[in-house]
């Protein structure tokens, strides 16, 4: 089965909530911290149910994992903070994955861009794959079982 949802939403998920907390003195997500926040979801999600979020696949890219097609759609923001899709409706998001990305939100929104980057380069998944390769969910569900509670 498919997943019901793209890279893309689950990014402009991340995007909408920045934005709703910046009226709270937040800041914007970089394209850099959001290719981390869609990189924890995926593998997370993995990791939980065993299924895959989105069907975009991650590499490992120098500055850590990153979804090539989201990347692209992101890169004219260069490292600039990014508005959510004005067409997007947080609630084409069903509850359950709504609970899950918050619980991601809180845990790893709270970090720069930098230090989102290198808690990347300690995964070993994103080590094993090799610079311009793809990590594959498999591999990412093993290796970030570390960030689950009760593991």
């Amino acid at each position: 089965m498919l997943p019901k949802y793209s890279a893309l939403d689950i990014a402009n998920y991340f995007l909408h909530k920045a934005q709703e907390a910046t009226e709270e003195d937040h800041e914007l997500i970089s394209n850099l911290k959001l290719q981390k926040l869609v990189y924890y979801a995926q593998g997370l999600f993995m990791a939980v149910y065993k299924k895959k979020l989105f069907s975009d696949k991650i590499e490992a890219w120098a500055y850590g994992p990153v979804v090539p097609d989201l990347y692209h759609h992101c890169k004219a923001h260069d490292s600039k903070g990014i508005r959510a899709d004005k067409n997007f409706d947080p609630l084409t998001i069903d509850e359950n994955t709504k609970m899950f990305l918050d619980e991601i939100y809180e845990a790893f929104g709270q970090y720069s861009a930098i230090r989102l980057m290198n808690l990347s380069h300690s995964d070993q998944c994103w080590k094993e794959a090799g610079i311009g390769n793809e990590i594959s969910c498999v591999s990412m569900a093993r290796c970030l079982r570390k960030y689950l509670r009760n593991e």
